[in-house]
């Protein structure tokens, strides 16, 4: 048996949406899968395998049944956050793997780790699935965080997200005419997304107008009819964002001679950017490989729409 869920970005009302601002989210076409593979050496325990999108092999496990306390591995620190994730399983479900006697299961990502596509919140999907609990509460247990790129992970249409009062996901309509002007680049400075938010909690206190703002801002996004509407957008929300966290837009501290706009995503500094473009891929590619920045995508290469490739 097989379980897949989809990686994520972020679009608008990175921190923000951990307080009840409205996020902008698209769920991406690579993502992680888990496939159960029964029992084909007679163990007596679990056999985890994690595969890079590479076909390599980047963590090896074995861990007790049927609690699923870690044994020995390639990486502790990861065995021991698997036996954690197992234990709140086991919280909300006692009798997960009760009847296992051995087992052997494997991940497959699609995409590189470091690039911040969803490697934890992909996990928590499909085994949230293979358990079959909620996986937003399995998520607040395991990481905390503000659950979108839980919501991004079983669905085909990009989304609306809010986290407070209560958990809100639906549809959004962004098919934007200017997708063909749409490019994501990886900066290739792998952040932390605790450190991020625990500066965001320093700096920002109890901000209802903010929130109402990113907001704001975020449908904004949905009714920008051309590029030039769009890339206002960004501009206001960068602006917003580095004046309340005090950080520098990464298109002041890379790109400031592009002829586009540059909009940072997720947690600021180091993993994607959304980028906007009028000339053409080839030129915009171009500009960005030879500043070092090889990983460059269109919004096609990334997006998925109703199952299919925007």
């Amino acid at each position: 048996m097989s379980y897949r869920a989809n990686g994520k970005l972020l679009l608008t009302a990175e921190y923000f949406v951990l307080d009840g601002a409205i996020a902008l989210a698209l769920p991406v076409n690579k993502g992680q899968s888990l496939h159960l593979l029964g029992n084909p050496d007679g163990i007596d325990y679990l056999h985890w395998q994690s595969f890079n999108v590479d076909g390599s092999l980047w963590f090896e496990g074995k861990f007790s049944l049927p609690y699923g306390s870690y044994l020995e591995g390639t990486h502790p620190k990861v065995g021991e956050k698997l036996s954690s994730i197992f234990a709140h399983i086991r919280a909300v479900k006692p009798n997960f793997l009760a009847n296992a006697k051995g087992l052997k299961v494997q991940t497959q990502l699609d995409f590189v780790r470091e690039w911040g596509l969803g490697t934890s919140s992909t996990l928590i999907a499909t085994m949230a699935n293979w358990a079959g609990i909620d996986p937003f509460k399995l998520q607040f247990a395991a990481f905390g965080g503000s659950g979108y790129d839980i919501a991004c992970a079983n669905v085909q249409h990009p989304i609306l997200y809010q986290k407070v009062p209560e958990i809100r996901v639906e549809k959004a309509d962004f098919t934007p005419s200017f997708k063909e002007q749409l490019y994501f680049v990886y900066l290739g400075k792998k952040q932390n997304s605790r450190t991020g938010i625990a500066h965001y909690r320093k700096l920002v206190k109890s901000a209802p107008q903010l929130i109402d703002e990113v907001t704001a801002l975020t449908k904004a996004c949905l009714d920008a009819k051309h590029l030039q509407d769009f890339e206002r957008i960004m501009v206001a929300h960068e602006e917003l964002i580095a004046k309340n966290l005090q950080m520098e837009r990464a298109k002041t501290r890379y790109f400031s001679d592009f002829w586009g706009e540059v909009k940072s995503l997720g947690a600021w500094g180091g993993d994607f950017i959304l980028v906007t473009s009028d000339r053409s891929s080839a030129e915009t590619r171009q500009y960005f490989h030879e500043r070092g920045f090889e990983q460059f995508f269109t919004y096609s290469d990334f997006t998925i729409f109703d199952g299919m490739r925007v």
